[in-house]
């Protein structure tokens, strides 16, 4: 039988099918548990030292007989710092000593409490991962809880397997910290939980792992996913990829360049809502539709591929299989070749023309994004895209076909305007003709504006400023608006012009209240010829069409 806690259970299932079976276990209450499902579990062996500085070299005695990772088990308090010179020393033999030490609940840390000091530091400057797993209590700690400590084990491993053979360089301690609350003594489960354990891959060279390409030929029913990147495909790589958006379905938003994007992704999700893939492929960066997100979590039977350049765990799907360590442009060529040529037993709902957002009716966000999207298609000038974060950026990936610029790495509203400056400054210093337009909600704009105030400003930028009077993506959300805050302290409601931030930077301004002003304004700046940036107002909180 094994304990009662979720975190050590899966803790121990994932030790097992990670490689790591011989662990030196110390003495102690607050490990107990961990202990008995260490000396439970068949797969383990256990050494017990009562020393814990001896433990963990004793361990490292393990690493080197066996050239297979070992872990030392420590019960909470001083004990994790009595193997610090035993981390130290695998730290510079780069050696996959793993550390597992059991903690008091977060609570009690600087409580007077005993055995208690802030643990998850302590090593940090040693290991090549810190892992604080946490007590899950729902499906989605349990997901989180699986996923840190795949993180972890894949880091005692960095680079592959360990050789069978020789002293080379192979791995890198790490740190699991297992904070266990009481009763500590339950071990009334029969087995270990059903876990998903998390591969590497990271290939010699720059081509696909030979196991990598029979998972793309045996697939029936793959589906690419591609977040933000911007990989300069070139175009001999973009007709290859090209061909096989006709015959797999991709999903990517405007974020990324290496996708052609006749259709809207979000739009792609709700016709195939119904459709199963049996593969997921997922590269690049965020992805910003919410119902993309969902999509792709609720596939949990499809194998599923995080291809990472660091092969670091993203694991956007919440059922990530493996990480292919391997740059984003060379994966994504070498997909694309073998699952162009590859034949198909059936049908697949590929990217779809007829998906296009429909053109919105009311004067607003959506309205102003559109229009200006449908401009800039007829335009013989190159424009550089800046979108900001928040309503702007969901506007343009459902009316934007081109790669644009946004801050999806966090997502917040600071500093888009200053990004799009810093861009136009690079043109202008490298003597490039091109444009750079920016459209930002009105948040973003004011929060940023000391952008403008800038001495390297020049007439090659263009500024869509969307000024709905507040945080309009604020009114999306379900119940909120029943509050008594949410206009004022919420949504940050304010009758605040862009028109004197304009004038003392002395940027040109434009202002548009509706569509026919709209129409009129967006053709001056443009296509007007300026020595100075160009703001463009355009007031929807008017509401008028």
């Amino acid at each position: 039988m094994y304990c009662n806690k979720d975190n050590i259970n899966i803790l121990t299932a994932l030790l097992v099918k990670h490689g790591v079976t011989q662990c030196v276990v110390c003495p102690g209450s607050r490990n107990a548990a961990i202990v008995h499902n260490l000396n439970a579990c068949p797969g383990i062996r256990c050494y017990s030292v009562t020393d814990e500085r001896s433990a963990g070299f004793f361990a490292i005695g393990l690493i080197h007989a066996t050239r297979r990772p070992a872990a030392v088990c420590v019960t909470s308090g001083s004990a994790l710092l009595n193997v610090v010179p035993a981390v130290a020393e695998a730290a510079y033999q780069h050696l996959p000593l793993l550390v597992i030490s059991a903690d008091r609940p977060q609570a009690w840390i600087d409580q007077l409490d005993g055995q208690t000091l802030p643990q998850p530091p302590l090593l940090s400057t040693l290991v090549a991962h810190v892992a604080a797993i946490g007590e899950p209590h729902d499906d989605t700690t349990r997901w989180q809880c699986c996923r840190m400590i795949n993180e972890a084990l894949l880091a005692l491993r960095p680079y592959g397997e360990a050789p069978a053979t020789g002293n080379a360089t192979y791995g890198a301690p790490v740190h699991i910290n297992v904070p266990i609350s009481r009763p500590l003594f339950c071990f009334d489960q029969p087995s270990l939980p059903d876990v998903r354990m998390v591969h590497r891959q990271r290939p010699c060279d720059d081509t696909l792992p030979e196991s990598m390409v029979r998972l793309l030929v045996r697939a029936q029913r793959p589906l690419l996913v591609v977040g933000q990147c911007l990989l300069d495909l070139s175009a001999e790589e973009k007709k290859t990829v090209e061909q096989m958006c006709k015959c797999v379905p991709v999903l990517a938003e405007c974020l990324t360049d290496a996708i052609p994007m006749p259709c809207n992704a979000e739009g792609w999700v709700e016709k195939y809502q119904d459709w199963h893939p049996d593969l997921i492929l997922y590269l690049g960066g965020a992805i910003v539709s919410r119902k993309i997100k969902q999509y792709l979590r609720s596939r949990y039977d499809a194998h599923t591929v995080m291809v990472h350049p660091t092969g670091r765990l993203e694991d956007v799907t919440m059922h990530a299989d493996e990480v292919l360590a391997m740059d984003w442009r060379k994966a994504l060529c070498g997909m694309a070749q073998i699952l162009a040529d590859t034949p198909r037993e059936r049908l697949l709902p590929v990217t779809d023309s007829t998906l296009l957002a429909d053109s919105p009716v009311s004067f607003s966000t959506d309205y102003v994004v559109a229009y200006l999207e449908e401009q800039l298609y007829d335009l013989d000038t190159t424009f550089h895209v800046h979108y900001a974060n928040s309503s702007v950026i969901r506007s343009a990936c459902r009316y934007a076909h081109h790669h644009v610029y946004c801050n999806r790495g966090v997502n917040g509203i600071e500093g888009s305007l200053s990004v799009a400056v810093g861009y136009a400054a690079a043109l202008t210093a490298e003597g490039a003709d091109d444009m750079v337009l920016m459209v930002t909600g009105d948040l973003s704009f004011f929060y940023d504006q000391n952008a403008l105030w800038n001495g390297h400003l020049a007439g090659n930028l263009r500024v869509v400023l969307i000024n709905d009077g507040g945080g309009n993506i604020f009114s999306t959300l379900p119940g909120l608006s029943d509050s008594d805050a949410y206009p004022q302290l919420v949504a940050g409601s304010h009758h605040t012009s862009a028109r004197g931030i304009c004038t003392q930077c002395d940027v040109g301004y434009l202002h548009a209240e509706d569509a026919e002003s709209l129409r009129m304004a967006m053709t001056t700046m443009l296509t007007a010829e300026t020595q100075r940036p160009i703001v463009l107002e355009v007031m929807t909180n008017n509401k008028k069409v």
